[in-house]
């Protein structure tokens, strides 16, 4: 049936677990001013990473990894809370200012963006690389019949 559990009465043990709650909690250590956000907002998803100036990937999230299922991952709603959460990592981080690179037609686009600042962070571009056709493979031969 298991053990026995023994409830101690005092003060030690919630100081002895709130310390190691305070130190199992992931803070980053790098401090950056100014770094690049990439949005990729498909038809089902929206991610958003943080790099720094260089293209290294600090911090990402995405609309499944905060819980969203199905089509409700597609959702402007939930990629405006994926723009915020990315907006509280980066300022965690010291970035002030940011390049924003959007790929993809998803409907998460612009509200990630909006999202992203209204946690303070100034955007000083917004680029778009989202690939488009300019004429598309060769079409199949007509069937003969």
């Amino acid at each position: 049936m298991g053990k026995k559990r023994i409830v101690k009465k005092g003060g030690e043990g919630g100081a002895a677990t709130a310390s190691r709650a305070a130190t199992s909690t992931r803070t980053s250590r790098r401090k950056m001013e100014a770094g690049t956000v990439y949005v990729e907002a498909t038809y089902n998803n929206t991610k958003v990473s943080l790099s720094d100036t260089t293209g290294n990937v600090v911090a990402w999230s995405s609309s499944g990894s905060l819980g969203f299922a199905g089509a409700k991952k597609g959702t402007p709603f939930a990629a405006a809370k994926v723009g915020e959460l990315i907006g509280d990592k980066a300022t965690q981080m010291g970035v002030k200012e940011v390049n924003v690179v959007v790929a993809g037609v998803g409907a998460g686009r612009e509200s990630s963006i909006r999202a992203l600042a209204g946690k303070g962070i100034r955007i000083s571009a917004i680029k778009d690389t989202t690939p488009v056709p300019h004429n598309g493979p060769r079409p199949k031969k007509p069937r003969r019949v």
